[in-house]
C-alpha cells in the first residue's frame, strides 16, 4: 500500500464548497412578477477594515476570493482568522468575506458563543453599541477586538422590484415559512434595502439545522400583519 497525503487546505476548500452548495435553498425561479427567493445558512465568518487586515496579514495584504457569494460583489475569501475568546477558548479556520468594509465583525451563531464563553447579542450587521469584543490571530499579528462580536439577526436582502412585490420596506419585519420534515416558522426577518441586492434571506447555522433547511421541500416569505390588521378576539 502506497501512503499518500493531501494538502489541508485543499481539504478544507472542498468541505466547504461542498457545504456551501447544500446551504443554499432556492424557491423556483422568477415567474412574471415573482422574484425566486434564495435561501442561505450564513456560516460564522469575519468581516475586517483595510487597516486591521494588514495588522493579520501583513503590510499591503488584499483580500483574495475563494467563492463568490450570492450578492453581486460579495465573496468567500482565502484567508481565515483564529477566534480566541475568554479565557483562551479558540474557533480555527472562520472564513474572512470579502471586500473590506468599514468595520471589523465577527458574526457567529448562538453554539458558537456558547463554545468561546461569550453572550452573544442579536444585533444587525453594524450594530455594535455594547457588544463584546474577542482577539483575532492571523498569520501575521493578533488583534484585539473590543467590541463587534454578534449573532447577525435573521433577515432578508431585497431590491427595489422585491419591496414592491412584497408590499414592504426597508426596516419592516417578515416571517419565514420552511417545509421540510421539521417544519418551521421563523418570525421578524429584518428587511434590509439596497437597489443591488438580490432577494436573498441569510439564517444562521442554529436556525438551519432546527428547521433542517438542507432537506426543505419549500421556503415562502410572508408579510408580517400590522397589530390593527390583527381580527383576534379579546
Amino acid at each position: 500500500m502506497i501512503a499518500t497525503t493531501v494538502d489541508r487546505a485543499v481539504v478544507e476548500r472542498l468541505v466547504r464548497q461542498v457545504v456551501y452548495d447544500r446551504m443554499a435553498i432556492k424557491d423556483g425561479a422568477s415567474t412574471g412578477d415573482r422574484p425566486r427567493l434564495v435561501v442561505n445558512i450564513s456560516a460564522r465568518h469575519c468581516h475586517v477594515t483595510q487597516q486591521d487586515l494588514e495588522i493579520l496579514f501583513g503590510e499591503g495584504a488584499k483580500l483574495t476570493p475563494m467563492k463568490m457569494l450570492y450578492q453581486d460583489g460579495e465573496f468567500a475569501a482565502d484567508q481565515s482568522l483564529t477566534v480566541i475568546g475568554p479565557r483562551q477558548r479558540i474557533i480555527p479556520n472562520v472564513r474572512i468575506l470579502g471586500p473590506c468594509r468599514t468595520f471589523t465583525q465577527v458574526e457567529l451563531a448562538f453554539t458558537d458563543g456558547i463554545s468561546l464563553g461569550i453572550d452573544l447579542p442579536v444585533r444587525k450587521s453594524g450594530n455594535h453599541e455594547n457588544t463584546p469584543g474577542c482577539w483575532l490571530q492571523g498569520p501575521a499579528g493578533i488583534l484585539p477586538l473590543k467590541q463587534g462580536v454578534i449573532r447577525a439577526e435573521r433577515h432578508v436582502h431585497m431590491g427595489d422590484a422585491d419591496l414592491a412585490y412584497y408590499g414592504v420596506k426597508d426596516g419592516d419585519r417578515m416571517d419565514l415559512r420552511i417545509d421540510s420534515d421539521c417544519p418551521t416558522v421563523l418570525e421578524n426577518l429584518l428587511v434590509r434595502h439596497s437597489p443591488k441586492f438580490k432577494l436573498e434571506v441569510h439564517l444562521d447555522t442554529d436556525e438551519g439545522n432546527a428547521s433542517n433547511l438542507t432537506r426543505a421541500t419549500s421556503v415562502e416569505l410572508i408579510k408580517r400583519q400590522a397589530p390593527h390588521d390583527c381580527h383576534c378576539k379579546s
